[in-house]
């Protein structure tokens, strides 16, 4: 039986992740609750692995999954009918791949996007506020696909140095977050990135190539990838080609 969850105060320092509650825990994967959900504090949750994930009316609640989900970048599935959905996209006029152009906007559609088998969301408002300052200070960041002028899909992630951590995607138009997430597969790609982090096995998630690794290989990743220099977030079209053939005319 797991035992009892430490209670963080405001300056405490995070458990180490191993000391998680278990696969047969009422919630596996559970490390923390309280503490503070603040840049400083949210930094140094994802250099460790951890991750906050909480609910309306409970309280800040940490976590590090194992094992851990996650999308090596060279098993990333273009399925046959996205990869004709991303060559529509690249040649569309109107169609545009846009990094961090409106970060507030995409999270707010994350938080309120319903998803099916879903009665809320864990994206409430103080994680919108800190996630946002987040954003402010460098270390998340917005993919985002836009059609015609209008924000129709996108996701956000967070990034320390090239560890990458995917947060949530949203979609308002047919493959809208398949594409954002196309995008950010071929930007990290295109920079030596290997993996990206899903944190909970979907799936989804898994329908697109991601899989679960051991956590101490998941960890051995993150120190390593964190201490390296920061990705550009500049989408370039030629990032497309880690993809798609260049097109010509």
């Amino acid at each position: 039986m797991s035992g009892p969850i430490p209670w963080l105060a405001a300056h405490d320092p995070f458990p180490p992740p191993q000391t998680s509650w278990g696969p047969d825990s009422p919630m596996p994967g559970l490390l923390a609750a309280g503490g503070a959900l603040d840049v400083p504090h949210l930094v140094a949750a994802y250099a460790q692995g951890i991750f906050p994930w909480f609910g309306e009316d409970q309280p800040i609640l940490w976590w590090s999954t194992a094992p851990r989900m996650v999308l090596h970048l060279d098993e990333f599935r273009l399925h046959a009918s996205l990869r004709k959905t991303l060559k529509r996209f690249r040649a569309a006029p109107g169609h545009a791949l846009r990094v961090d152009s409106d970060f507030a906007a995409v999270i707010h559609a994350c938080a309120s996007t319903a998803r099916a088998g879903q009665a809320g969301t864990w994206i409430v408002p103080q994680m919108v506020r800190a996630y946002e300052a987040l954003h402010a200070a460098g270390f998340a960041h917005s993919v985002e696909t836009w059609v015609q002028g209008r924000l129709v899909g996108g996701l956000y992630c967070v990034a320390l140095g090239r560890a990458v951590f995917g947060e949530s995607m949203f979609a308002h138009a047919r493959d809208a977050s398949k594409i954002a997430l196309a995008a950010l597969v071929a930007l990290c790609r295109a920079q030596g990135v290997r993996l990206i982090d899903c944190q909970q096995n979907t799936r989804h998630l898994a329908s697109l190539g991601a899989r679960e690794i051991e956590r101490e290989d998941f960890l051995a990743h993150v120190a390593q990838a964190r201490i390296l220099a920061a990705l550009d977030w500049r989408f370039a079209p030629q990032c497309w080609d880690e993809l798609l053939p260049a097109i010509t005319a």
